[in-house]
């Protein structure tokens, strides 16, 4: 979180001395969904440490009636999901699918037919991680099937959720379709953040398909896609992300052999990991400058390289 992104959040919480322990809760778990969505899951979980401490364990619900406990409960469950994937907690896909389903029987019971979709998305998402593709993909088409033909942002993200689930079996092609019979919808919405994925997944898709089947017109539309990606995040704010998409664009032209491009791309994405909670990122952008180095013949700077990348990421 920057200064300007703290300096915001500070003022939102200003006046939340005068709320009620509820309203409280559900204020921090709004700002909270709005941090995760920006890639920044450790400030979204502090944020949420008066409720919640510990990354896999129940909140303590016993003040709160049963909307404000799903909608903690299901922050707490997202954001073990996140945290304990990037951080690679033994057993906290589990134990974030216990919360957010535990969340999910809570919408359903108060008839919150939107709250429960976004619960499902989420749950979806838990079982992506696991590799359980066939539980993801049906939870994902029961929302999608539940929101009908309008374009929230909530049927985007099982949309593109979908399509990733698709990608993630290696069917790129049904990935490719879901993601461009969706195209208009994307189009449409003003939420830079959700374009941003779009454009990643489409130039992720792109560059598979490309490689597999050799076509050089869909690796130039996969760099035309990341370019894209890149500028959306941007515009939204999403440094994680956007910095991902930069290390993305720079292996791609390390493949092409368009090494100074491939390194200015790398620049950008390693200048958007400074400080220690970063140095795994910053190891997978070091991973591919020491490759551009050794297909340029740069032997000692890639050995180099690859070090510091062990030492941050290993």
């Amino acid at each position: 979180m920057d200064e300007t992104q703290h300096a915001q959040l500070s003022s939102q919480l200003k006046d939340e001395g005068t709320l009620s322990l509820g309203e409280r809760v559900l204020l921090r778990c709004r700002l909270a969904k709005e941090l995760e969505d920006t890639g920044d899951y450790e400030s979204a979980s502090e944020l949420l440490n008066p409720f919640w401490q510990n990354v896999g364990e129940r909140p303590h619900l016993d003040e709160f009636d049963s909307e404000t406990a799903a909608e903690l409960l299901l922050r707490a469950g997202t954001l073990t999901g996140w945290l304990g994937n990037l951080k690679q907690i033994k057993g906290a896909q589990g134990n974030a699918k216990d919360l957010i389903g535990e969340s999910l029987s809570r919408f359903e019971q108060l008839g919150r037919t939107d709250r429960a979709a976004e619960a499902r998305t989420e749950l979806a998402y838990c079982y992506w991680r696991e590799g359980a593709f066939d539980e993801a993909r049906v939870l994902l088409q029961q929302v999608i099937e539940s929101l009908g033909e309008d374009g929230s942002e909530l049927r985007l993200v099982a949309l593109l959720r979908k399509a990733l689930v698709e990608s993630s079996g290696s069917r790129f092609s049904d990935s490719l379709r879901i993601l461009l019979e969706a195209a208009p919808l994307f189009d449409a919405s003003s939420n830079h953040g959700l374009k941003g994925r779009f454009h990643n997944e489409l130039a992720y898709n792109f560059q598979s398909l490309g490689s597999t089947e050799n076509r050089a017109d869909y690796i130039d539309r996969a760099l035309v896609e990341f370019t894209a990606a890149s500028f959306h995040f941007e515009l939204a704010g999403h440094t994680r992300y956007r910095a991902h998409v930069e290390n993305n664009l720079g292996f791609l032209f390390y493949t092409l052999g368009r090494f100074a491009e491939a390194h200015e791309h790398l620049d950008r994405a390693r200048k958007s990991y400074p400080g220690l909670k970063n140095t795994v990122h910053a190891a997978s952008v070091d991973e591919t400058r020491a490759r551009v180095f050794l297909a340029q013949g740069l032997a000692a700077r890639a050995e180099e390289t690859a070090r510091g990348a062990c030492d941050g990421g290993c």
